[in-house]
């Protein structure tokens, strides 16, 4: 989980230990995404109009019911036991983290969250932007773009996009036959018109909309904003605003010309904003660890302009901007 951390020169050191165990966290589960399916995990076989879960059949007793096999009372107790109840307490918890520390699934697990990140430092190497809708490049000291990574960056989002599609069917259809049936050629026409339609959706999605999806499209980061907005207690990114002016004299390699937290967030927020503002942060913290590297470049400052807030230090920091956006818009 994301904490606040020190705020003493060691911050650098610190967030750069978080971004790696956020990585590793990211890999891990972009692994489970694509293995669940093949390793039975969690898929629903359309075919058997089975559930598997972890390896096991999971049953609601519904066919048991219609063969006979159990009363009506059964079949209700094990709807409850094996359906209602579990589906209540997945949901609870995933909006009890979210309402905790926000739209952590996002920021830390996310399979396609991490191919936004990885997408746009592809792009950034061809273009020196993070998005196409970027309106500036944000090239380090030095670096310059490279054109020749425009197939790789077409590519590679063709590729995650084939791959999401197929990945996807697997977990509705058995994942030997999909696979078999694409190495040998053996697909029905309905798995290839699948296969093919959301295929070429994805692609287009990864090239042009990738955060904007993220923003305006996900359902699952919806509900997680919503929760998190709804606790004024929530982990926060605090920006020290008394000490607005230090930012004139941020500088990082990322970007060299001021405003590093804005020019480094994977869903092009200005993290300086209040929280209504942000409401699609995912709290990867690629913010606050580049506010950290530009005070250890400039240690005249006490110590970097955001961190991480929870509890009732986050209450205060949405008790400050609340008011202070208030002061804004009184006559």
């Amino acid at each position: 989980m994301p904490d606040p951390g020190p705020a003493t020169g060691s911050s650098v050191q610190h967030s750069q230990r978080l971004q790696r165990r956020r990585r590793a966290t990211q890999l891990a589960f972009f692994a489970l995404f694509l293995l669940a399916p093949a390793l039975n995990l969690l898929r629903f076989d359309l075919n058997e109009t089975q559930l598997w879960f972890l390896g096991q059949r999971w049953s609601l007793g519904i066919s048991a019911l219609q063969r006979g096999e159990v009363s009506a009372d059964q079949a209700a107790l094990s709807l409850i036991l094996r359906g209602i109840l579990p589906g209540l307490a997945l949901v609870a918890l995933f909006l009890g983290v979210a309402w905790r520390w926000g739209r952590l699934y996002c920021g830390w697990l996310c399979p396609h969250f991490s191919l936004v990140e990885g997408l746009n430092a592809l792009l950034h190497k061809a273009c020196g932007k993070f998005s196409l809708w970027d309106e500036q490049a944000s090239l380090r000291p030095g670096e310059t773009a490279q054109r020749r990574w425009w197939p790789v960056y077409a590519l590679s989002c063709a590729g995650f996009g084939f791959l999401w599609a197929i990945t996807l069917l697997t977990y509705l259809l058995p994942p030997p036959a999909i696979w078999g049936g694409l190495l040998q050629g053996t697909l029905t026409a309905n798995q290839s018109r699948f296969i093919l339609i959301a295929g070429s959706a994805f692609t287009l999605e990864l090239l042009f909309a990738r955060h904007l999806f993220c923003r305006f499209g996900c359902a699952v980061g919806l509900f997680q904003s919503l929760a998190w907005m709804a606790n004024p207690r929530a982990l926060v990114v605090a920006f020290k605003r008394e000490r607005a002016s230090d930012c004139r004299t941020c500088s990082t390699e990322r970007a060299p010309e001021g405003s590093a937290c804005d020019r480094v967030c994977p869903m092009r927020l200005r993290p300086r904003q209040i929280k209504r503002l942000m409401f699609s942060c995912v709290q990867c913290g690629r913010c606050v660890d580049q506010c950290a590297e530009s005070q250890q470049a400039q240690p005249q400052l006490p110590q970097p302009q955001l961190e991480w807030t929870v509890g009732l230090d986050a209450l205060r920091e949405t008790l400050r901007q609340s008011k202070k956006n208030s002061n804004r818009t009184d006559p």
